[in-house]
C-alpha cells in the first residue's frame, strides 16, 4: 500500500504545519493546533484519486473528495463538479479564468467525517500569478460562504479584506470584518486572518504549512501523526468555545443575529 503515489509531474500535494488563534478581547486567549491539509490541483482530482489507494472522490475511503462538500450548493439532484463551478463563480466576477491552476487547500473526509471552518481555492492565471483567492467558510450549523478576495496590487502578498455575512462563532457578532493576506511561494504557504468587531481589532488566525509530497506512504504518517484531524477540527471548536464561555465572553446566540 505505501509504494502507491501520485505522478511527480502533477502539482497536488499535502500541506503541514500550525493553526493559531488568538483573541485579545474581551479576554486573552491563545490556541495552536498541529494541522495537515489537502492542496489539490482541481484539474488533477481524478488523477490523484487514480494514483493514490487511500484516496477517492465521491466514494468511500480513509480519505474522500466530495464535491458536494464545497461551494454554495446548487438545486438538490444537481451533478457536482468543484472545478467548473469555481470557473463559473470566478466568471460571474468578471474573470477570465481560461488557462487558470486553481488550488484548493482543504481537508477531506477523514474516516467519513469533515468539517472545514475554510477552505482556500488560490487561482492563478495562465503566467503563474496569483490573482483571486476564494475563501470558503462554514459553520457548524451546516451553513456555508463563499468570499471573493483580489490582492490589493497585482503580484502582492497583501491581500483584501470582507464583511462578516454569515454567522460562524457565539462570541463575535455580526458586525465585524475581516482581512486577510495570503504568501504562497516554493517554500510553503501562510495565510493570517485578522477580524475587527465594532471597528475594534478581536481575533487573529495564522496558518503556517509546509509542502510534503502526496503519497500514501506520507497520508500514513499523517494519519500517525496528527490522527481524526477533522473529527479532532470540531473537538476543539467546542472545547475552546466551552472555556471561553465559562471565562465569561459574551455568547450571541445564532437566533438572535440572523433574525
Amino acid at each position: 500500500m505505501t509504494s502507491s503515489n501520485v505522478s511527480p509531474a502533477l502539482r497536488s500535494h499535502l500541506l503541514r504545519g500550525t493553526v493559531r488563534h488568538r483573541r485579545s478581547r474581551p479576554v486573552v486567549y491563545e490556541l495552536d493546533h498541529r494541522v495537515f491539509y489537502f492542496a489539490l490541483d482541481l484539474s488533477e482530482l481524478d488523477e490523484v484519486t487514480r494514483g493514490l489507494r487511500l484516496v477517492s472522490r465521491n466514494r468511500r475511503n480513509v480519505f474522500s473528495f466530495r464535491d458536494v462538500d464545497h461551494l454554495v450548493p446548487p438545486e438538490a439532484g444537481t451533478e457536482r463538479n468543484v472545478e467548473a463551478e469555481v470557473l463559473a463563480h470566478l466568471r460571474a466576477e468578471g474573470f477570465e479564468p481560461d488557462g487558470w491552476q486553481i488550488t484548493l487547500i482543504t481537508n477531506l473526509r477523514t474516516l467519513g467525517y469533515v468539517f472545514n471552518p475554510a477552505s482556500f481555492f488560490l487561482c492563478r492565471d495562465d503566467s503563474g500569478e496569483l490573482r483571486v483567492v476564494l475563501v470558503e467558510v462554514h459553520n457548524t450549523f451546516g451553513d456555508r460562504i463563499v468570499y471573493t478576495l483580489r490582492p490589493e496590487a497585482r503580484g502582492s502578498g497583501h491581500w483584501d479584506g470582507m464583511d462578516k455575512e454569515m454567522y460562524v462563532s457565539p462570541f463575535i457578532g455580526m458586525d465585524a470584518s475581516y482581512r486577510v493576506r495570503v504568501q504562497d511561494d516554493p517554500g510553503g504557504v501562510r495565510i493570517a486572518i485578522a477580524e475587527d468587531e465594532q471597528g475594534a481589532p478581536v481575533l487573529t488566525a495564522s496558518l503556517v504549512l509546509r509542502r510534503v509530497p502526496l503519497t500514501d506512504r506520507s497520508l500514513l504518517r499523517m494519519l500517525a501523526s496528527v490522527p481524526f484531524v477533522t473529527h479532532k477540527t470540531i473537538a476543539a471548536i467546542h472545547l475552546h468555545a466551552l472555556r471561553l464561555w465559562l471565562r465569561g465572553v459574551s455568547f450571541h446566540r445564532r437566533s438572535e443575529v440572523t433574525e
